[in-house]
């Protein structure tokens, strides 16, 4: 199998507004039903306002103007209540109905955002910050909260309402419907003005908040180590430099979005203030351009109806600034995270919902799911405690003519390097540091792309590698080891850890292989957590073994056992093993030297 790993390029910002808009609302895509239905109800609330205006004109007429007996009236006033009654339960509808669409929404995405991260190789994850990628899931997505549950339903209320009430208001009186008609368009003219420096803010803010999250979560990983060589107070003030700055942005977005809602404000009422002078002036007979007089009720009808004409605008604007928002923080997504291979963000969020669920390590899913089976009194059928003697099958490996170099060396560290390793082979690569022993491991396990040559592993095989530093999570040593094999019984957990000599040290925890260690390791020394990741790759059951110095950091007898124990366990497996241990040379068939390049670092 050919081993190539091409790298692509980051997707750039769209020069298209539209094509901007059109991938924001493609995100929706899992929750389209559900952004309908709140658009819908929305809309639906915005023209009962209408009848509701009509009802309470009709009423004052009837009441004060006809003479009509108050009695008469209750059957209006009741269906004046159920109007009310039913636009209350249409708007706690379309905040439901937008509510579940966002957190569906969310979900997905951060699950395809995890695909991206893990899809993405080592290479690119070790160039970027663990603090700002952070970000990507939980700041940068809870930004487009505001878009699909405040602007998309004002959107659509604001074009099918007004134009349903602007009918009405050309049907009662003319002068009215030419007022609102000419009005109109002065409103989304200036709140387009104003949400392009919205959005020019949000984006700064985003970019801001992202920096001081990453900062931040990084100090916190190195604490111990600012502690000890005392940079402690240049640090806080750092991060206090960045707090500021983030405050002054986070201003800036605030006065932004107040400035939209009193331009808005400010047209609108206007607007009001022109129909009610007009409706005034019409009473005290100073105007008169009716063919009919003006009664009471067409004038108190279009009273009510002007505010709320222009009332689903105002809303479009309050959230304008979230839609600014929401293409700020996915422009910065599109651009801070590994780029797709195929397709956009819509199409991978569609074919999302026909995959099953995410199957990420997560110990309390496997945590639940060991439960889950329990309560339903589920088994499996019993494993072999330990898989020996390569049942994976043994790959061959060759290599022509390959040139290695670490990601973003100007210079190779291994160059035209032949290598052929027959099907359950086992060797041993030495050298000096520095000579690309590790880059080799790397390069094998698929972690690194070779910059020239070709290699191959020929039949594909499952790969164990455990590198020099292992990750460890927060979690427990089992579930550490299950991060391999998610399912592993008992038996094969204790088999594994006591073939890689975890059991050494886990006997002497408070609660075994059920000891909690924190992130990275902590809590274990280096030759511990080296023990662990063998015992995570022996649960893997690979083909081809890939060592990297397992033994280093060891006692003599702890080396003598593991070293006994994997060369049992290797049997019909390939085996290369990085080392500068003379005891592991005594297990492998051969040995390869590799020769230190000149102003190489490994």
């Amino acid at each position: 199998m050919d081993q190539t790993l091409a790298a692509e390029p980051l997707p750039q910002p769209s020069a298209s507004r539209a094509a901007q808009v059109r991938r924001l609302d493609a995100l929706g895509a899992p929750a389209r039903g559900r952004l309908r239905a709140a658009g819908a109800c929305t809309v639906l609330a915005g023209w009962l306002l209408i009848a509701q205006a009509a009802l309470i004109a009709f009423a004052v007429q009837r009441a004060l103007v006809d003479g009509h007996d108050p009695a008469t009236l209750l059957p209006t006033l009741g269906v004046l209540l159920g109007v009310g009654m039913l636009r209350a339960g249409l708007g706690w509808a379309a905040r439901e109905f937008a509510d579940g669409a966002v957190a569906t929404i969310r979900t997905q995405l951060r699950r395809t955002l995890a695909r991206r991260l893990f899809a993405a190789g080592v290479p690119w994850l070790r160039r970027q910050r663990s603090g700002a990628l952070s970000e990507l899931t939980g700041t940068h997505i809870d930004a487009l909260e505001g878009y699909f549950t405040g602007y998309v339903p004002a959107r659509v209320e604001s074009i099918a309402v007004p134009l349903l009430m602007l009918a009405a208001a050309f049907h009662a009186d003319a002068i009215v419907g030419a007022v609102l008609l000419l009005t109109l368009p002065l409103i989304p003219f200036f709140m387009m003005l104003v949400g392009w420096s919205a959005e020019s803010a949000s984006r700064r803010q985003l970019r801001a908040l992202a920096r001081m999250g990453g900062h931040f979560a990084d100090r916190l990983r190195g604490l111990g180590l600012i502690r000890v060589y005392g940079r402690g107070e240049d640090e806080l003030a750092g991060i206090h430099d960045a707090a500021e700055a983030l405050r002054a942005r986070s201003l800036k977005v605030l006065q932004i979005a107040f400035l939209s809602s009193t331009v808005l404000e400010f047209f609108a009422s206007v607007s009001v203030a022109v129909i009610a002078l007009y409706l005034g002036l019409s009473y005290l007979g100073m105007i008169d351009l009716r063919a009919e007089p003006l009664t009471l009720g067409i004038g108190l009808f279009c009273l009510l109806l002007a505010p709320e004409f222009y009332a689903p605008m105002r809303r479009l604007a309050a959230h304008y600034h979230d839609r600014a928002g929401a293409l700020a923080a996915l422009e910065e997504i599109e651009q801070s995270s590994p780029p797709l291979k195929k397709g956009g963000w819509g199409d991978l969020l569609g074919a999302q919902q026909s995959r099953s669920q995410s199957k990420f390590p997560s110990f309390p899913l496997f945590q639940r799911r060991r439960a889950s089976a329990e309560k339903r009194g589920e088994t499996s059928t019993p494993s072999p405690p330990f898989s020996k003697g390569g049942n994976a099958g043994a790959p061959a490996i060759v290599v022509r003519d390959v040139a290695l170099r670490h990601v973003g060396a100007a210079r190779d560290v291994l160059r035209g390097l032949d290598l052929t390793i027959a099907p359950g082979e086992h060797v041993a690569v030495t050298g000096p540091s520095g000579c690309g022993k590790s880059t080799l491991l790397e390069t094998l396990a698929g972690w690194l792309p070779p910059s020239a040559g070709t290699m191959r592993i020929e039949p594909a095989a499952r790969i164990g590698y455990a590198p020099q530093r292992p990750f460890l999570f927060h979690g427990s040593l089992a579930d550490n080891l299950r991060l391999a094999k998610p399912d592993a019984s008992p038996a094969e957990l204790q088999a594994a850890a006591d073939a890689a000599q975890v059991l050494r040290f886990a006997a002497y925890l408070p609660d075994g292989l059920d000891t909690v260690i924190g992130e990275r390791g902590f809590g274990l020394s280096g030759g511990e957590a080296r023990r662990v990741a063998l015992a995570r790759v022996y649960l893997r059951d690979p083909g081809l073994l890939l060592l990297d110095e397992p033994t280093a950091f060891l006692d003599p007898d702890t080396e003598r056992a593991l070293l006994d124990a994997l060369a049992d366990y290797a049997r019909g497996r390939t085996l290369i093993i990085a080392t500068h241990s003379p005891a592991a040379l005594r297990i492998v068939a051969r040995a390869l030297p590799l020769p230190a390049m000149p102003e190489t670092v490994e």
